[in-house]
């Protein structure tokens, strides 16, 4: 029987390899893959092994000509510079495809596996796949070298505030620390009416000028100095310097207003006691509770300094205390305060007990006061002012006794304080044995005002055990709902472990709301 081959049947033959006779579907070069792989290698000229150059203090990898750049292992990022490596020879192929090859984190070596194609003899395309071997080698950067060198900063900023106390200093502090502004420094340095910031480039320094001015009230001058020049590439070296001048105004001052800037504000006294600053000076009138705030370029345009500094507070008990209850206000008057009252009080001296002399005054700690209290405050009828203003005042417009706050035994504040702040990391020279004493009143002051807890970062102290939110003394003291968990993870934590810890917390916290909710 004969078989007749369908003509409709086109499916190719075989032949046989010129050079191994092995039957192969027909191709261009008429040769099998293994002989062809055996004749032509695509990936010649392609380098096996590459060195890589990583700094081990700022971990960040070389990125030819000149800069370093931040990559996880195994990232995009990393992939794409080792890439780059070789990318001069994978011009004259067709990259398929690239990965990684897992290797040990500590082996100093990074393995890439690379797909190419190539057109070789007689427009055959043969598709190679093998490994480059990354060999990382430690080079310290430029900037990293600079700081071992102690030649490391080419900026500095120079922030002051020409006072006696730092509580502006720590309440800036927090918030560097809350929003992370503190990152690029490369050194902090705090000196007797200041802090000193050095940065490694002039963007980061300009960055931290701008948070100044949008956190407390100041004004700034830049200057730079030329350290070296190349005049065949036209490239200068400047050091720049940024200082920094915070307004000579703390929480507690009292303060005498120029007559023009207290009628722009409402027609309120002169004599103002300072509670607050922040972005701005908050202000208010102890005579009539009308306040008012006053940012830096109002400062600077109507000037005006401190009546008293911190350390003559005196001490005075409450004889008779009052409240007001019709207050008449003037034609134009700005803003009245919510959060006081107003109280007319006779107080006296706790050194002058022996005595029958009593001063009488007006107040915006009525709503805090009763007889018998204690309250610190600032004599201005025994005290020598020396302000231009104030000499220009009638002296019927100026108190005898401006009160600023009610004073509690600070001993047992101290030891009942469950919480704790975190502090930066500063070098510190010549420092005043009376700092401990001024932290401990900024403290005193997180405790008293909500305002300025908001924009700070409070973690709870496990050393001290959890108690009601005031004392005995009605204190008053920072709530647990406020606090932060102090949460350390370490660095060997994987990725689970860390998202497991946090949700751990976070469900604790939602249990400690719902707790004092019912």
């Amino acid at each position: 029987m004969e078989y007749m081959t369908d003509p409709t049947d086109r499916s190719p033959g075989h032949i046989l390899c010129c050079e191994c006779g092995v039957p192969i579907s027909p191709n261009p070069a008429n040769i099998c893959v293994a002989c062809l792989r055996s004749k032509v290698d695509i990936s010649q000229g392609i380098p096996k092994q590459v060195s890589i150059s990583f700094c081990k203090q700022c971990q960040r990898y070389f990125q030819p000509p000149g800069t370093w750049i931040q990559c996880a292992l195994e990232s995009r990022e990393l992939l794409a510079l080792c890439l780059k490596k070789i990318k001069a020879p994978l011009n004259k192929v067709r990259l398929v495809d690239a990965g990684f090859v897992w290797t040990e984190p500590h082996s100093k070596r990074l393995k890439v596996k690379l797909t190419i194609q190539k057109e070789v003899m007689n427009g055959a395309i043969l598709q190679q796949v093998f490994v480059v071997d990354y060999v990382v080698q430690s080079q310290m950067c430029g900037d990293c070298h600079r700081v071992e060198a102690k030649d490391f900063w080419k900026a500095v900023i120079q922030v002051r505030q020409k006072t006696l106390h730092k509580k502006t200093f720590y309440y800036l502090e927090q918030l560097i620390l809350k929003y992370g502004m503190h990152q690029n420094t490369l050194r902090i340095k705090e000196i007797h009416d200041g802090l000193d910031f050095y940065y490694s480039t002039k963007q980061h320094a300009q960055k931290m000028v701008e948070f100044l001015q949008c956190t407390v009230p100041c004004r700034y001058k830049a200057s730079q100095r030329l350290i070296s020049q190349d005049i065949h590439s036209n490239t200068y070296n400047y050091k720049s310097t940024f200082s920094v001048e915070i307004v000579p105004i703390c929480k507690d001052n009292v303060v005498c207003l120029s007559p023009k800037l207290a009628q722009s504000l409402g027609n309120m006294n002169q004599i103002c006691v300072c509670i607050r600053v922040t972005s701005a000076i908050h202000l208010i009138d102890p005579n009539t509770l009308q306040v008012a705030d006053i940012d830096g370029s109002t400062f600077w345009s109507h000037p005006f300094n401190s009546l008293c500094h911190p350390k003559q507070l005196e001490e005075f008990i409450v004889m008779e205390c009052s409240i007001v209850q019709d207050l008449k206000r003037s034609a134009g008057a700005g803003m009245i305060s919510k959060k006081h009252t107003l109280g007319e009080v006779w107080v006296q001296k706790t050194s002058e007990m022996n005595t029958d002399k009593q001063y009488f005054c007006r107040t915006h700690l009525g709503h805090l006061l009763n007889p018998g209290d204690l309250v610190l405050g600032f004599d201005l009828a025994n005290c020598n002012l020396n302000d231009e203003h104030v000499n220009k005042m009638n002296s019927d417009r100026v108190p005898d006794v401006v009160l600023i706050k009610k004073s509690y035994d600070r001993t047992k504040r101290q030891r009942r304080r469950n919480w704790k702040l975190k502090e930066l990391a500063k070098d510190r020279e010549n420092m005043d044995t009376d700092d401990e004493r001024q932290y401990q009143d900024f403290l005193e002051d997180l405790e008293e005002d909500e305002a300025i807890r908001k924009n700070v970062n409070i973690y709870r102290d496990s050393t001290i055990p959890v108690e009601s939110d005031t004392d005995d003394e009605g204190a008053p003291r920072i709530s647990l709902a406020e606090m932060l968990e102090d949460l350390h993870i370490s660095q060997d934590a994987t990725g689970e472990e860390a998202r497991y810890a946090l949700e751990v917390v976070g469900v604790f916290w939602v249990f400690l709301l719902f707790f004092f909710k019912a």
